[in-house]
């Protein structure tokens, strides 16, 4: 039997894109710094001496007009892949990304379209600070005429590049910064499905449901509940829009209990969003209310301690499921 390769996640990225360069001669990535300093998180490291500066372009320090520069290339038939190098960066880039990007196919009836890729870092846990460790993705899913991805596996950040890359609008694909050391098998060669979530472990009494980084510690807190005789099962969102919402309900008529986890401030988040969607769906199928672990209501700090306690957390999972399953 074949061992799978073992690679990083960002080794798992820079594959991605060496092979979409190599598959399409207008894909070129363009950032700060990704060049020849070879990416803030080194994703890029190489490329330039590989493909050249005319498609590994670094860009001046100015969001706002580099992922408008690569607008104008995929209206121009281009396939561009901006790199913003944090979600808190891509603020100053709002107006191109939502009144521009997400609208042109709309607002030209039709005529036009933008196949950009755009890819960023997000969440927090390495003491980054407040400017560069929130969890911004659920503000993007809430825009219409964009497409949000959060690969949070070796095989999601190799597969779902090109599959963007085809897509004729907007992709907005989210790496949290945590995940870009872990390493693991690459089991597949080929793209990934992005319009559907996946069960990443199966189980019969309570769901619980998240995305990007919190996926290991939701898989981390279902090895706990099983010490508890729970069986937990997870599922990894990998789409925030358009939300897989069959995958969730399936879940939750199976299970009967449902634990949301989110690396999002509660007020307003994705999680809110998935808990309505739940009560709107399959609200008889209950047995418990949805409940949701959510970050703190404050910046993300920058003391280790104050980050911890800040963010969702394997125990706080366990006890929410605990509390969902009439254990606590």
């Amino acid at each position: 039997m074949n061992t799978p390769a073992r690679v990083s996640y960002r080794e798992a990225l820079r594959q991605a894109l060496r092979e979409a360069m190599q598959r399409d001669p207008r894909v070129f990535l363009m950032g700060e710094d990704v060049g020849k300093y070879g990416g803030t998180y080194a994703v890029s490291k190489g490329l330039l001496e590989e493909f050249g500066p005319e498609r590994i372009r670094d860009t001046p320090l100015s969001e706002l007009a580099f992922v408008g520069a690569g607008i104008g290339a995929a209206l121009g038939g281009m396939r561009p892949i901006v790199e913003v190098m944090t979600v808190n960066f891509s603020l100053l880039a709002l107006d191109q990304i939502v009144n521009s990007a997400a609208l042109y196919r709309h607002m030209s009836g039709g005529q036009f379209s933008v196949p950009l890729v755009i890819r960023m870092a997000t969440g927090a846990g390495r003491q980054l600070a407040a400017q560069h460790s929130h969890s911004l993705e659920g503000w993007y899913a809430h825009i219409p005429g964009i497409r949000i991805l959060t690969p949070a596996t070796i095989d999601d950040a190799r597969g779902m590049l090109w599959p963007a890359l085809e897509d004729p609008d907007p992709v907005l694909i989210f790496e949290h910064a945590q995940l870009y050391n872990m390493e693991g098998g690459l089991t597949s060669d080929g793209q990934v499905d992005i319009a559907r979530a996946r069960v990443r472990r199966p189980g019969a009494q309570v769901s619980l449901i998240t995305y990007g980084a919190c996926l290991w510690k939701a898989l981390e807190a279902a090895e706990a509940l099983a010490g508890e005789g729970v069986d937990t099962e997870v599922i990894d969102l990998r789409v925030l829009r358009p939300l897989d919402s069959d995958t969730i309900m399936a879940s939750v008529r199976k299970t009967h209990r449902a634990v949301v986890i989110d690396e999002g401030w509660r007020s307003g988040s994705l999680a809110a969003e998935i808990m309505a969607r739940i009560m709107e769906q399959a609200f008889y199928d209950l047995d418990a209310p949805v409940a949701r672990v959510c970050s703190e209501e404050v910046p993300i700090p920058y003391a280790k301690h104050l980050e911890d306690a800040a963010l969702p957390q394997m125990p706080k999972i366990v006890a929410a499921a605990r509390q969902v399953c009439g254990m606590a």
